[in-house]
């Protein structure tokens, strides 16, 4: 096959669809921080804490009451989503009115203090979750064999990624969401309850960091430290993309994956820094991000 600068074709290929599924899962999580950032206004640095939540809750569910995956899909952002809505409401929303700071503050604390609960309970070293057998083998690319559980977690991904921005954008209850954050006053006159709204908001966007991680479970090893290694990438994504944008966040997500693999393949040394480095960039030359508004 051809080479383009000296690289096969197929390697090519090959990164570009790793890149992609690692582009899937920022996607998802960025998608998330930006609901929240976008009709919150909040800076929510518990996200990688949820993200985790959604893993290990799935493996806790398998290995101590025998749920397989796909009830696991459902139940896991549930309860990530139930918690993100207890945490809203007993302490985030008391900080609406204040500076961006302290939420971001409560949201870190929040997430050291689950990771270090969890680290106490489960350790550091990951847990193995095995790959449902409906997605057992895989397809022939001709340049490279596709296991049939990563083709499953881009399709997934993107359906759940673009299902949300329509909802947001497309809708009446979008319209409400965002219309709630411009003006609380108007949209209460409708009598829709504002408080109630933006809670369960926080509890979506935590539902989607939750269901990141089960899709995330049977690729990486299930551990408590597993949302650090990630969520400082997916800020920087959101920064990327425009805070608060929606489908500016699904799009760099996938954007910074791709690159991503592509950095790996010419220049290794660069793959973990090439997307802060893509951050000063954009803040430089369009500090409102990609999509963002100015």
């Amino acid at each position: 096959m051809t080479d383009i600068l000296g690289v096969p074709l197929p390697l090519l290929f090959g990164q570009l669809l790793i890149g992609l599924i690692n582009g899937s899962f920022y996607a998802l999580l960025s998608l998330g921080l930006a609901v929240i950032f976008g009709l919150l206004n909040v800076i929510n640095f518990a996200h990688g804490a949820f993200y985790m939540l959604g893993a290990v809750v799935a493996w806790l569910l398998l290995t101590y009451f025998g749920i397989g995956y796909f009830p696991a899909l459902i139940l896991a952002p549930l309860i990530v989503g139930a918690l993100g809505v207890t945490l809203e409401k007993t302490l985030l929303s008391r900080l609406y009115t204040v500076d961006h700071l302290y939420g971001l503050l409560l949201t870190f604390g929040a997430a050291l203090i689950v990771e270090g609960l969890f680290i106490n309970l489960l350790g550091v070293s990951g847990k193995p979750y095995n790959t449902p057998q409906v997605f057992a083998g895989g397809f022939n690319l001709g340049f490279m064999f596709l296991p049939a559980y990563r083709a499953w977690v881009i399709v997934a991904s993107l359906l759940v990624c673009f299902g949300t921005w329509l909802m947001i954008e497309r809708t009446k209850l979008g319209s409400y969401l965002r219309a709630a954050v411009e003006s609380p006053e108007l949209v209460r006159a409708f009598g829709i309850r504002v408080p109630m709204m933006m809670t369960l908001t926080y509890g979506f966007a935590a539902s989607l960091a939750g269901l990141a991680g089960v899709l995330a479970a049977p690729i990486y090893t299930v551990s408590p430290i597993m949302g650090q290694s990630i969520i400082i990438t997916v800020f920087a994504i959101v920064v990327i993309g425009g805070m608060g944008s929606i489908l500016g966040s699904i799009l760099t997500g996938l954007g910074v994956g791709l690159i991503e693999g592509l950095t790996r393949l010419f220049y290794p040394e660069a793959s973990s820094v090439v997307v802060f480095l893509l951050m000063i960039v954009i803040l430089l030359t369009r500090p409102h991000g990609l999509f963002g508004r100015s």
